[in-house]
Order: C-alpha cells, then sequence, then structure tokens
C-alpha cells in the first residue's frame, strides 16, 4: 500500500514588526524553520523555496524571510556595515516562530545568509535549536587564505552544513577542516554535480530534512513531498 502524502503548504505572506517573507505553516507543526537568502538573491530564490516547500511538508512551520538589506532594496549586495542589522532581522524572525509556541527553531541561510545566521547563534546562544548553512562561504573565490571562520569556536549551535562538490567559496576538504573549529555537533552534506546554487535545489531534499529535525518521516524522500526531481 502507498503511503499518503500531504498536500502541498500554502505559502502566504508574511509582514509584521520588520519581518517580511512567506510562511508556511502546516497543521500540527511541532517545530519551525526560519530561511533566508544569499548576497545576490531574495526569499524567492529557487532553492530557498525549493527547501522551504520540502521542510513544509513534512510537517515543519518555515519562515522564509528577506533580510533587512534587501527590504530596503530590490537588488545589490548588502553592505558591511548593515551586517548587524541583517542579524537583528534574524532574530526578529525567529521570534516570531518562538511566538507560535513552537518546539524546536531552526535557523537557516544560503551563503551569506548563513554566514549571518552563524554569526548570529555566535552572539546570542542558545537562539536556535540548531543551524542550516547551505553553501556556506568559507571564503571568497580564490582566495583561500581569507577565512571566514573567526566565529565558529564560538558557534555552540548544532550545525548541519550543505555544500555543492564545485563550490568555488570552499572545497570540501576545506570545509571539512573549517567545521572542526566548531564545538557542537557538526554534519557535511555534500551534493555530487553542485556548485554554490545547489543546483536550484533539485536534489534529494529528504536526508536534508532528517540530519536537521532528526526525527523520522512518515514518508521516506522529503523532496517526494515537494515534487522535486532527483
Amino acid at each position: 500500500m502507498n503511503a499518503v502524502l500531504p498536500t502541498s503548504v500554502t505559502a502566504v505572506r508574511y509582514e509584521k514588526a520588520g519581518v517580511s517573507g512567506f510562511l508556511q505553516r502546516p497543521p500540527g507543526a511541532q517545530s519551525g524553520l526560519v530561511l533566508t537568502h544569499g548576497a545576490g538573491a531574495n526569499c524567492d530564490a529557487p532553492l530557498l523555496v525549493a527547501v522551504a516547500s520540502a521542510f513544509a511538508n513534512a510537517g515543519v512551520c518555515v519562515l522564509r524571510c528577506d533580510l533587512p538589506f534587501r527590504q530596503a532594496r530590490r537588488s545589490g549586495p548588502p553592505h558591511p556595515s548593515k551586517a548587524a542589522a541583517d542579524r537583528a532581522g534574524l532574530k526578529a524572525a525567529v521570534d516570531v516562530l518562538r511566538g507560535m509556541s513552537l518546539g524546536s527553531v531552526y535557523l537557516g541561510g544560503h551563503s551569506y545568509g548563513g554566514r549571518q545566521a552563524s554569526m548570529l547563534a555566535a552572539e546570542e546562544a542558545p537562539l536556535a535549536d540548531a543551524l542550516l548553512l547551505l553553501s556556506y562561504p568559507l571564503h571568497p573565490p580564490d582566495k583561500p587564505s581569507q577565512l571566514r571562520t573567526d566565529h565558529f569556536p564560538v558557534v555552540r549551535t548544532r550545525t548541519v552544513f550543505i555544500h555543492g562538490i564545485s563550490d568555488p567559496f570552499g572545497t570540501i576538504s576545506e570545509m571539512e577542516t573549517a567545521r572542526t573549529l566548531i564545538p557542537a555537533q557538526t554534519t557535511l552534506m555534500v551534493i555530487e554535480k553542485a556548485s554554490h546554487d545547489l543546483r536550484r535545489g533539485r536534489f534529494d531534499l529528504g536526508p536534508i530534512v532528517i540530519a536537521l529535525t532528526r526525527q523520522g518521516l512518515p514518508w521516506k524522500l522529503a523532496n517526494k513531498c515537494a515534487g522535486l526531481g532527483a
């Protein structure tokens, strides 16, 4: 007998207290995920939409949000002087989910968004129950000596790294070395045939859902729930 998969969880626009994005809240959700974008994107990036849908359809409440720098302007990269404001925006988004009386709340982001999430976790522990870092920008392309790991020894939050095997912002070997700096438990999941955009989410997302939530699902592959190809 085939398992009955849940229907897709609709994304509803969310605008409140400086938090802007989309909320997917499955009935009976027991955990939540704040998910944000990289420097050149917004919360509608295909990767974020795919990841959010996989988690939501697996029963996790997901708030996919724009960072403050993207709320301020529709295009262009963030300015280093505004990074603290971006972290404050992420904290506000976490507070939104905490206010929904969920159990565990996770914090994640792609590239720049993931970097800011990890820095916030270092500053505000224990803000989140775990981190999901998609394509962490370990260093600028072709500049392996300019590591972005100064805060890693202060991150005491369980961290799941998702990294493409051809990512120019850090090799798999470099990522393996870098994650040893984090005193909390870390996991590195390597995506084959993927670069920094992680194939825009067109891969099996089920193991990522399980790795972050540490919960078995009533179905085997979350990507089937999201209607994604392998």
